[in-house]
């Protein structure tokens, strides 16, 4: 069973920073596709970014383009979003997920192509 815990969420102004972080445990990190997704009150779920088992490659979502950064430590077991000039619109639960699938699908952002899912962590941006 993988457990994924995530941490870094609070409360920041318009145009700060945050940085999520996701540490894994229970299968082998290196071989999963891990991903973030948000989910804002009243909102469906919405992919934010995807990062491939080695690190190579990423994806992600339109409005966070050129504004968050995905990473990821295998070493440690542990993915980060670097989260910069950030919006009220970003306002959401955050969610990182892991996918040992090795699907496309979910580097490009498919929902269920995910295996595993974190408990979310709080992000609140106020203008």
């Amino acid at each position: 069973q993988v457990q994924l815990v995530e941490s870094g969420g609070g409360l920041v102004q318009a145009g700060g920073s945050l940085r999520l972080s996701c540490a894994a445990s229970g299968r082998t990190f290196s071989n999963a596709v891990m991903g973030w997704f948000r989910q804002a009150a009243g909102k469906e779920r919405e992919f934010v970014a995807a990062i491939s088992s080695s690190g190579a490659n990423t994806y992600f979502a339109d409005s966070v383009k050129g504004r968050f950064t995905i990473s990821r430590d295998n070493t440690k077991n542990t993915m980060f979003l670097q989260m910069n000039s950030l919006k009220p619109e970003d306002t959401a639960v955050y969610y990182c997920a892991a996918d040992y699938g090795s699907s496309i699908l979910a580097l490009m952002g498919e929902a269920n192509e995910y295996d595993y899912w974190g408990q979310g962590t709080q992000v609140t941006v106020s203008s």
